[in-house]
């Protein structure tokens, strides 16, 4: 009995500690070996930071060739100082590494489509999307390009080696939660990764497009209607590069070599492919010293897109001789992409054009080796993908490949049509040397270095905005444009027509520009780059309509400009919308059909001056009303059965006042041939209705700060899972359309304001912290400034005596 009894004992301790020490997978998910993540000293404990700076105050990094000092502030901002470029970017990719590595990686990998290996099967279809769109293909063109600079090279190579002795020197204590999370460790980092962290932007940027959308409208609706419905320039819009601009368009447009005609093919797509968000962009504007109160200029940049932490931005400063320069970079990339130097500014708005073209494709046979292009069959480029699976058999997926690009959709994947067989190309695919551009803007000095920097600037195309302290301003569309005929990739393409290629590209000394307007302003908010005289054709379904007319009235009024009103400008809740689409509303009205409940309803909103701001009613009301509206006007296009486009906000407003009488009014579900009067109450009804079921539930403070509901997710938090290193529930004012483009979790992901005085004076905020550590008080400290508006002062270190006051850890990283 004794020896049975010891046994059981024996057993019962073995299969605890393995228990404790193995990854279980219960219900399909993966949980982490419990022993290690709940010791007290090198679990999860060990991640719980009291203090903002727990870093040695010397570090030894092998490879340096001289010893560089970290200052970090009291904002969390490390100022880097080394005596070479060498040193300077090895120690920010060890630092930016300290601060942000769990978040660097991850999104490399899901760049490269390789999130399976971390949480298993349920990512595959994301893995197979990013690779058949060609994700890692750009990477790789663009990492061959910038390694033929011997600058950029060492950059990259400098940076690799310094997030590698980082990663080198990590025990499990030290690893960040995450890994401990999911149990795994980091890889070593290689230069393709950071061209991966480039790709990643360059597809939040340039990876949303309707060609299938419009196919599918197109075959629905006729070219006629269609073109009625979608036309591709409106009235009122506000262009970046306005008419009667300064610069002209005095050249010789580069034609591409084709008939200039367009073969319609009507074939519906019933499945898209997800993609980005079609409102990431940015607000950027820089005025002259002529009309700022401390005559020099004043640059602004804020730039859209997903509201996560860690934060996709960090800050910091880079000092070595002939280059000191502060600002907002990339985790993953070495040098400052937003930001100033002792001379210049600069920043950047996403530039619209329609980046991606898509090709049917016809194969010879079944065995898909060859397709049709210029009248003969062409060979198919093969490749096997294969996916490893967290906690299950590796997946294969057979890529092909055409001139055109690779062959997203097909009868193993996208939509549910085996037949479907469509290649993509896409500027992603073309090579970048982008980071080239912006270590040469990092070091600047005059307008003509930003000239020559953003020659190397080919995507994801930008609106780089410039002022220099010697007074210049200046802003370029800038980009690697193929010379397009009009309409061409419009609508799904016929691939086996050389006529339908990417023939010609735009020269950049064409692309649009500004320097130094009789208005002394420049600005963007990703509406149109040009009026209808610029000699390119020019298109794009995501333009904007109201930030740009917001700024540019306001720039148009203000005079003696300082700091404040740029702050107050980034800070704007006003909207554009309602005040042009609210008149017609209620115009439309019949008065005699209203009742009193209507008109409670209605007097709220006559009262509203157009701010979004949370503690407003008003803006949860006409929102209610306009898309109940809007989606009662436009149910063919909801009720289609297949995915389309939906006229957009800004052309419904225009026709409501032009076509009240347009067979479009018409509801299609009812029984009767219904007016725009008609459309305005049943919205109205609808609207109400739905007002009062979402009150009945709120507390009644802060309706539309609640009904908007922004938060800042943690980037693995799938539906509540990492809630805990999120923030939910943020009130703050805006929508998509004010200056302040804030939506559920989505808008300003930073805010910069730099003043050009010598030497520079900046201020800036974004909704996060510098630490990607949730243990860290400086994970999410900014997110409540910048709720409220609020800026932090920057410290521009000249020389490593400034600002002593603020510094709270001077670290020195030295080689053995």
């Amino acid at each position: 009995m004794k020896w049975i009894k010891l046994t059981l004992i024996t057993v019962i301790t073995v299969a605890w500690c393995y228990l404790l020490s193995t990854r279980l997978i219960i219900g399909g998910s993966g949980v982490p070996p419990m022993g290690k993540f709940m010791s007290p000293y090198e679990g999860f404990w060990a991640n719980a930071q009291s203090e903002a700076f727990p870093y040695p105050e010397n570090v030894s990094i092998p490879g340096l060739e001289a010893p560089v000092k970290v200052y970090y502030d009291s904002i969390g901002v490390p100022h880097i100082f080394a005596e070479n470029r060498h040193d300077m970017f090895m120690a920010q990719g060890y630092i930016v590494a300290q601060y942000r590595l769990w978040q660097m990686e991850f999104q490399t990998h899901a760049a490269a489509g390789r999130v399976s290996e971390i949480i298993g099967g349920g990512a595959i279809n994301f893995d197979k999307l990013q690779r058949r769109k060609g994700m890692v293909l750009g990477a790789s063109k663009t990492l061959d390009v910038m390694s033929q600079s011997p600058e950029t090279l060492e950059a990259m190579t400098a940076y690799k080696d310094g997030v590698n002795n980082y990663i080198e020197s990590l025990s499990y204590a030290d690893l960040p939660i995450e890994y401990k999370l999911l149990d795994y460790r980091p890889e070593p980092w290689h230069e393709i990764k950071t061209a991966l962290i480039l790709q990643y932007m360059i597809d939040n940027l340039t990876g949303y497009d309707e060609d299938l959308q419009n196919t599918n409208a197109l075959e629905m609706l006729g070219p006629e209607m269609f073109n009625f419905l979608f036309p591709e320039r409106m009235a009122g819009i506000s262009p970046v590069i306005p008419t009667g601009s300064d610069n002209g368009w005095d050249f010789t447009p580069a034609t591409p070599d084709t008939t200039r005609y367009m073969s319609a093919i009507t074939e519906v797509t019933e499945h898209i492919l997800p993609m980005p968000d079609p409102d990431n962009g940015s607000n950027n504007w820089a005025i002259s010293g002529s009309r700022t109160a401390s005559g020099v200029p004043i640059l602004a940049n804020d730039t859209h897109l997903g509201l996560n932490l860690p934060s996709l931005w960090i800050m910091l400063q880079l000092h070595a001789p002939d280059y000191n320069v502060y600002g907002f970079t990339f985790t993953g990339a070495p040098g400052i992409t937003i930001g100033f130097n002792e001379n210049n500014a600069w920043g950047f708005t996403n530039g619209p054009r329609d980046h991606k073209d898509w090709y049917k494709i016809e194969f010879k046979d079944d065995s898909r080796e060859e397709y049709m292009y210029d009248g003969k069959w062409t060979p198919v480029q093969s490749k096997v993908e294969t996916f490893l699976i967290r906690d299950g058999e590796p997946v294969q997926d057979v890529i092909l490949s055409t001139h055109h690009g690779p062959v997203v959709y097909d009868k193993n994947f996208g939509d549910s049509n085996p037949r479907k067989n469509y290649a993509l190309h896409w500027i992603g695919h073309d090579v970048s040397a982008v980071l080239k551009a912006l270590i040469a803007l990092n070091s600047s000095k005059n307008y003509d270095d930003y000239l020559a920097a953003i020659q190397n600037w080919d995507a994801p195309p930008q609106n780089v905005v410039f002022a220099s302290k010697n007074g210049d301003i200046a802003l370029w569309n800038q980009g690697r444009f193929p010379a397009k005929w009009p309409g061409q990739g419009k609508f799904l393409m016929d691939g086996s027509d050389p006529n339908n290629d990417w023939n010609v590209y735009i020269p950049k000394a064409h692309n649009p520009f500004q320097k130094n307007p009789e208005r002394g302003y420049v600005s963007s908010a990703n509406q149109h780059s040009v009026d209808s005289l610029y000699p390119y054709w020019t298109w794009d379904p995501t333009y904007e309509h109201y930030r740009n007319r917001l700024i540019n009235r306001r720039l148009d009024t203000l005079e003696n400009v300082t700091v404040r009103d740029f702050m107050a400008m980034q800070n704007s809740n006003q909207g554009l919308l309602p005040a042009e689409a609210l008149p017609r509303l209620f115009g439309s009205l019949e008065k005699g059909k209203l009742k009193a409940e209507h008109a409670k309803f209605l007097e709220v909103m006559m009262d509203w001056d157009y701010q979004y701001e949370v503690e407003e009613t008003a803006p949860v009301m006409f929102h209610m009303w306009w898309d109940a509206f809007y989606e009662l006007l436009w149910d063919e296009f909801y009720t289609a059965g297949r995915p389309v486009p939906v006229p957009d906000e800004y052309f419904t407003t225009w026709f409501m006042d032009h076509h009240p009488d347009h067979p479009f009014t018409d509801v299609k579900s009812t029984g009767y041939r219904e007016t725009l009067a008609d459309v305005s109450l049943m919205a109205l009804d609808s609207g109400m209705k739905e007002y009062n079921e979402w009150q009945s539930g709120q507390s009644g403070e802060n309706p539309w700060g609640n009904y908007k509901d922004t938060m800042v997710k943690h980037l693995a938090d799938q539906g509540g899972s990492l809630a805990p290193f999120s923030r939910y529930h943020i009130m703050v004012g805006g929508e998509s359309g004010a200056i302040n483009s804030t939506k559920p979790n989505h808008g300003p992901s930073q805010r910069l304001i730099v003043e050009l005085t010598d030497p520079p004076q900046a201020w800036g905020i974004y909704p996060g912290g510098q630490s990607g550590n949730p243990g860290s008080p400086m994970y999410d400290n900014m997110i409540d400034m910048w709720r409220d508006g609020e800026y932090l002062k920057f410290l521009f270190m000249l020389n490593e005596e400034d600002g002593k006051e603020q510094i709270k850890l001077v670290q020195t990283l030295e080689t053995n």
